[in-house]
């Protein structure tokens, strides 16, 4: 994993949400939570993984849902503040948050309903060993984001403090078939970049939004969209 010193640091950890989730960065967090729930639903006792858990954005939110949730980090410092979040919801299911490493998960085969991996895949070593894993320990679904080759980011990425891989289409779609997954729906977003919207206010952030809505909602732009939420099966 890129990156690592920096994204254990306590700092960071307890700057994380505010930086990236705040201002117009809120239309990111929405959206991102969106696309998971509309890909896993229902969601009410079902077994889930989330690998790179972070600061537990997405395990406290399907938790709350009524699914019993596992949540792994490499990060002590953001389990902590995954830990708070849980400590301050009135949950349905069930939460755990355990440190590990996503390139050799701790569980058993089959071990889990659904598998996801939100803001991680960018940042993988290895990204077939790292879907196989998550194929490893999921008995029916793996669901993850990329960051796109052929989109704004490309501009910027460079300067990211974790860095990221970026991956066209094509070769997503390379990685499911070696690692026997089968695609069930790929959805594209966000053609301005991620940046923009943490960087500005919601007020501002949200005519930017629709614009961006309303073009992406064409299959050409979609080729030039920043993120794609991939959501596959098990063969």
């Amino acid at each position: 994993m890129k990156g690592q010193e920096w994204y254990q640091a306590d700092d960071v950890a307890e700057e994380y949400d505010d930086k990236r989730f705040s201002k117009g960065g809120q239309l990111i967090d929405r959206r991102e939570k969106e696309a998971v729930l509309e890909a896993i639903m229902p969601v009410e006792d079902r077994n889930i993984l989330e690998i790179a858990c972070g600061t537990g954005r997405f395990t406290v939110m399907l938790a709350d849902q009524g699914a019993d949730v596992v949540g792994l980090d490499i990060s002590a410092a953001m389990l902590q503040q995954g830990r708070t979040k849980a400590q301050h919801a009135d949950l349905e299911g069930t939460l755990e948050f355990l440190r590990g490493d996503a390139g050799r998960l701790p569980f058993p085969d089959d071990h889990f309903d659904t598998v996801i991996a939100m803001r991680f895949f960018h940042l993988a070593d290895d990204p077939e060993a790292f879907l196989q894993e998550m194929h490893r320990v999921s008995n029916d679904q793996i669901v993850f984001d990329t960051f796109n080759r052929f989109s704004a980011r490309s501009v910027y990425n460079w300067a990211l403090p974790m860095g990221s891989r970026l991956y066209s289409k094509s070769e997503v779609s390379e990685l499911l078939a070696k690692t026997n997954l089968t695609l069930v729906d790929v959805e594209d977003d966000f053609l301005a970049p991620y940046g923009l919207y943490r960087a500005i206010p919601n007020a501002l952030a949200s005519p930017i939004r629709t614009l961006d809505t309303t073009i992406g909602g064409h299959s050409i732009p979609d080729h030039f969209a920043s993120v794609s939420y991939w959501n596959t099966r098990i063969r």
